[in-house]
Order: C-alpha cells, then structure tokens, then sequence
C-alpha cells in the first residue's frame, strides 16, 4: 500500500515513480562499476532513486538528456576517472547545475584537496571504501541542505 508523504515529510512522491514515496535522485559517477553497484544498492534500500555514470563525460549527457535534471537531487563523483575526470566535471555541474549539490567519493584521500573542493562548494568529502551510515548521511544532508536553498 502507496500512501502520500505528509506535507512536513522529507518525503516526496513523483508519478513517474508510480507513486512510491522516494527520497530524492542521486546521480553516482564513478569509474568503477563495483563502487557504483554498492552506492547504488545501499541508496536504494534507503529509498533514493540512482542514476549511474561510467566518467564524467557520460554523468553530463545522462544530466543533460531526459528529465534526469528535474529528479536529480545530488551527484556523487569520483575524482580519478577516463575522459573527463572529477574535477572538470564538477566545475560543468557547479556552472550549468549550481542547485545541485556535489559530494565527492575518492580512494585517494587527500587533505589539501578536500579542503580545496570543501571552500568551492563540495558538500562533502568521502573516501573509499565508505562506510554505508556515513554515505546515506551526506547524500540525506546535502539534498535537505538543497531544499533549504529553495526558501532563501
């Protein structure tokens, strides 16, 4: 049984989700398709709606197609990928997608980086191989975070 969200809910209910109440859409990038298997799984069982991109090449035009840009609530990106990598692609989303905000997954934990990308907007820095308590956390903080910035 469907029931719709309160208006006070974190919830919201889409048609093309058939009426399911879901969390919000995540739009995981990453190189590694078993790092993007376990996002996707573990956001799923929370109730977030997952797209998945190989490289940032592919996370731009799967953005930028469709009605992805309407449902997508945060991206989640790597930093080391083929083509375009982390960072070119979240300067495009930061340009063309301000509302939408960045939380960057990386097996190269670098602190200087972190800070860096933490002061141009990212709203968070997490590290390989992340904890699921930890990933569903940042991805919940960042899209309430975007829900704020719509009544401001």
């Amino acid at each position: 049984m469907h029931t719709a969200a309160s208006p006070n809910s974190t919830h919201r209910t889409a048609g093309m989700f058939s009426g399911q109440t879901y969390l919000g859409g995540v739009l995981v990038v990453d190189d590694e398709q078993d790092i993007r298997k376990v996002v996707r799984m573990s956001l799923e069982k929370q109730g977030y709606y997952v797209v998945e991109a190989e490289d940032g090449q592919q996370a731009i035009s799967l953005l930028n197609e469709g009605e992805h840009p309407m449902v997508i609530d945060v991206i989640i990106t790597d930093i080391r990928m083929p083509h375009i990598n982390g960072i070119e692609v979240m300067e495009y989303f930061q340009r063309e997608y301000p509302s939408i905000p960045l939380i960057v997954l990386t097996g190269f934990p670098d602190l200087d980086l972190a800070m860096q990308l933490m002061k141009q907007g990212v709203a968070d820095y997490l590290v390989k191989p992340v904890d699921r308590e930890k990933l569903t956390t940042a991805v919940a903080t960042a899209i309430g975070s975007r829900h704020m910035d719509w009544f401001s």
